[in-house]
């Protein structure tokens, strides 16, 4: 099993930075991608940034030129700098990770971390 535990959330006023960090532990033989996820209106969540473990990177059209992910492979670990946030980023945020289980990938997902963005 793969344990995904994100954190980093908080208030901030418009304009201000958070930075939202994401580990991965458990039995598995290496993360295929790390990704950031936020829980748009309705029961999708929409992506916000994704790295692979090739280091391609694909950004939401709305958060390009503010956000940056990254990650650490070694640590097992990625992470999303948010920096001149808006209200509207005002959201729950979600990791995930998928894994590469034997011959299998499978996804997992962190608890969430909440972003409150006040003006």
């Amino acid at each position: 099993q793969v344990h995904v535990v994100d954190s980093g959330g908080g208030l901030v006023q418009a304009g201000g930075s958070l930075r939202l960090s994401c580990v991965a532990s458990g039995s598995f033989s290496s993360i295929d991608r790390m990704g950031w996820y936020r829980q748009a209106p309705g029961p999708q969540r929409e992506l916000v940034a994704l790295i692979t473990s090739d280091g391609i990177i694909n950004y939401a059209d709305s958060v390009k030129g503010r956000f940056t992910i990254s990650r650490d492979n070694a640590k097992s670990t990625v992470y999303l700098q948010m920096n001149s946030l808006k209200p509207e980023d005002t959201d729950a945020y979600y990791c995930n990770v998928r894994a590469v289980i034997g011959p299998w990938t499978k996804d997992f997902w962190g608890q969430g971390t909440q972003v409150t963005v006040s003006v």
